[in-house]
């Protein structure tokens, strides 16, 4: 997925995966025994979710990247390869399953599979729309987002955010743009390519010690970690199925110590590479709910994706336990000199709270109220980063348009769902494995 796809957000990542095509090994055997045994309705709803996944897969053919994982039987894929209908007629048939979802969904008794139904309907949604956006239909930003993502932005003014810079002023006082006095301090903490492997090493073994300590993990489950260049986002996670990730990292741009621990979590654990573990194991394996052997892209099911990968870094790492490993492990692992203070991580806390001004400048940009150098400069100017890190987060938008959003507020709304009512750490952790195990959409994240 794409967590910090966006350098310049501190949640930005790594998108999600792009489309894998692993076979899982007993994907098919396990439906079909379920589809045996389950009553008229339920059976009806795996009828539909069968057609749906072909269905997703045929839109994948007429869109780079819209398949951000599958790792179902490779024969379906090569089906809807070797022959997709056009646009228009998938369009059609995605309205007309939506009509047999609806009428099968008032059917249906067990609460599990009415979410079941719910969330694949909220997947027809987007679907429809990201046909629609094929075709040459363009909606608004918010409109954009709410079809897609399920759920609607709120967005600040710049305004809102000039107390925040103040506050990065303070820190980093000078002469010249604070732009470029924030980018100069935060060089000092770069990690030096030929640490990057062994550091990011050590970052992932955290996360995922600290993860595998609440959420219990699948025998075998692994990842492979690659650096790449020439991408608009920071990091990205291929989910290849049978518990096996690719990770990638760009280092198109000098990566900073703050990175390693997030881009872990992010992409990682208790991030994309676990969301992904579980939903396999649980859903797909377990169930034989064979429509969560698909992820598209551009759906609801990249806010949950995201959120709980942003979510998931201070989840792993609350209050000052980020902060101790990287100055006590990380550190000394990248032969970055230890500060005597506390001022970077506070800065980085201070950044951090510009990072909705992103959403937006990604509305006016994308809504035609600014131009793209406007969306540039403000993105230095309230991001606080240089014109090649701009230009970078720009060309993101460019590329995955209403995305965006996935990331703040889907951390806001995740965090929220997990921390209602002042929960033990144990039970905020019994939350989080629990949304990342079944079908969960935002509107779930609201219900008390």
């Amino acid at each position: 997925m794409l967590r910090s796809i966006i350098l310049v957000l501190a949640a930005a990542s790594i998108l999600s995966g792009c489309a894998a095509n692993q076979t899982v090994r007993g994907t098919a055997d396990v439906a079909a025994i379920d589809v045996r045994r389950a009553p008229a309705s339920a059976q009806a709803l795996n009828d539909i979710a069968a057609t749906y996944l072909r269905l997703t897969l045929e839109i994948g053919t007429h869109e780079d990247g819209y398949i951000d994982a599958y790792y179902g039987p490779s024969e379906l894929k090569t089906a809807a390869e070797a022959a997709p209908r056009d646009k228009p007629t998938l369009l059609a048939a995605t309205r007309d399953l939506t009509a047999r979802l609806n009428a099968t969904a008032r059917r249906l008794s067990d609460p599990l599979d009415r979410r079941r139904a719910a969330f694949l309907s909220a997947q027809l949604r987007a679907a429809e729309t990201r046909l629609m956006m094929m075709e040459g239909t363009r909606f608004t930003f918010a409109d954009e987002a709410e079809r897609l993502f399920g759920v609607r932005p709120q967005l600040k003014p710049f305004a809102s955010y000039d107390r925040h810079l103040a506050a990065v002023e303070a820190l980093v006082p000078g002469d010249g743009p604070l732009a470029t006095r924030v980018e100069a301090y935060l060089d000092a903490f770069t990690i030096p390519k030929d640490r990057l492997q062994k550091v990011f090493d050590v970052a992932i073994a955290r996360c995922r010690g600290r993860s595998l300590a609440h959420i219990p993990m699948p025998d075998g489950e692994s990842f492979r970690l690659e650096f790449v260049t020439g991408k608009s986002w920071s990091g990205y996670n291929y989910y290849q199925g049978a518990y096996h990730s690719l990770i990638q990292v760009n280092t198109d741009l000098p990566i900073r110590l703050s990175r390693a621990l997030d881009l872990g979590c992010h992409e990682g654990y208790p991030g994309h590479h676990l969301l992904n573990m579980k939903l396999e194991e649980k859903l797909v394996k377990e169930r034989g709910w064979t429509e969560f052997s698909v992820y598209p892209l551009y759906s609801p099911q990249s806010l949950i994706a995201e959120g709980t990968a942003n979510y998931g870094i201070d989840l792993a790492f609350p209050e000052a336990s980020k902060a101790e490993t990287e100055r006590d492990v990380l550190m000394p692992l990248a032969e970055i000199a230890v500060p005597s203070d506390d001022r970077y991580w506070q800065l980085l806390k201070a950044i951090d709270a510009l990072g909705g001004a992103r959403l937006t400048i990604a509305q006016q940009y994308l809504d035609g109220v600014i131009d793209r150098p406007t969306a540039v400069a403000l993105t230095q100017k309230y991001l606080l980063v240089s014109g090649k890190r701009a230009e970078q987060s720009v060309s993101f938008t460019d590329q995955y348009r209403s995305y965006v959003i996935n990331y703040g507020l889907g951390e806001t709304m995740v965090r929220a769902h997990v921390e209602r009512g002042k929960p033990s750490r144990d039970e905020m952790w019994r939350r989080m494995a629990k949304l990342v195990s079944e079908p969960t959409l935002p509107s779930d994240l609201l219900a008390r």
